[in-house]
């Protein structure tokens, strides 16, 4: 059991943790760059009452004799809050990086840490913190990924796994991850509001509707990547024609534009069968770009 905790950060995440923890350390600090400034020092204040945490006026303060860090601000303040925790860190102490940066972010943010004699960790925060709360699934990496996942679980955590390899890991997953979770929700937009636009919303749902059930990702990607090698030109080719009926409508066709240029270039890239397999297809995919790039 971690029994004196420091927070860097107090929004919706730090809060939605520390309310669901079932086992309170005996010491818990946060700091939050907002308690500064005097238009949001109120606000903040009542966070941390509401929360029974005693919010401090530095990081110092928070971190003093700390045994665990958990750092949660926003991504632009990820390695700045690393650097400047770095000095004031108890030796030994677990710094856990829960901040959604670049994998490069967080080895520099490591390298800060480490540096100091604090342990750093990787941790990728893998779904909403709401409704979630200490629900939601965490991964983590880095040389002392297996303690930290222990101690997090220690305070109530409930989906916490070590994945192997080092700082930047965990991060990886979490950031490549996002490029399907996130594109789905910007493509989704760009879809139903340009049919809304041309009044044909509810027959474009429908047709959806009507798509088989999908496979697993692995599966899928798979499929999808040998349906680009064998028709990328002519799909590309398509989605010129989707933008058209997009710029028609007035729409930005950002999405679909990459789309057609995605598919441009892996269809420009193969002739004949793919190889069988996903593993098989990107190596190819790997090769010709390589080559084309000579």
């Amino acid at each position: 059991m971690i029994e004196r905790i420091a927070l860097i950060g107090f929004g919706e995440a730090a809060s939605a943790f520390v309310v669901g923890w079932t086992r309170k350390p005996a010491v818990l600090r946060a700091f939050d760059i907002k308690s500064l400034n005097p238009a949001t020092t109120a606000a903040k204040r009542a966070d941390y009452a509401a929360t029974n945490v005693a919010g401090m006026d530095s990081a110092a303060e928070a971190l003093a004799d700390a045994v665990a860090v958990l750092s949660l601000v926003t991504a632009d303040q990820a390695l700045a809050a690393a650097e400047d925790a770095a000095n004031a860190l108890k030796l030994g102490s677990l710094f856990f990086d829960m901040n959604s940066v670049a994998p490069d972010t967080k080895r520099a943010a490591a390298r800060a840490v480490e540096a100091a004699g604090g342990r750093y960790l990787d941790v990728a925060v893998m779904a909403p913190v709401h409704p979630a709360g200490v629900a939601v699934p965490l991964l983590v990496s880095g040389p002392h990924a297996e303690e930290g996942a222990q101690a997090l679980c220690s305070v109530g955590f409930t989906k916490v796994r070590a994945v192997s390899g080092e700082v930047g890991t965990a991060s990886s997953i979490k950031m490549l991850r996002s490029i399907v979770v996130k594109g789905l929700e910007a493509l989704t937009a760009e879809c139903v509001w340009a049919a809304e636009k041309a009044g044909v919303l509810t027959e474009v749902l429908a047709s959806l509707d009507q798509s088989p059930p999908p496979a697993s990702w692995m599966e899928r990607a798979n499929y999808n990547l040998d349906r680009m090698m064998v028709h990328g030109l002519r799909r590309a080719a398509e989605m010129e024609e989707v933008i058209n009926t997009l710029d028609a409508l007035d729409m930005d066709a950002t999405m679909t534009r990459g789309t057609a240029e995605r598919e441009r270039a892996i269809g420009s890239l193969f002739y004949g069968t793919p190889p069988a397999g996903i593993d098989a297809k990107l190596a190819a995919l790997s090769h010709a770009s390589e080559v084309e790039a000579a």
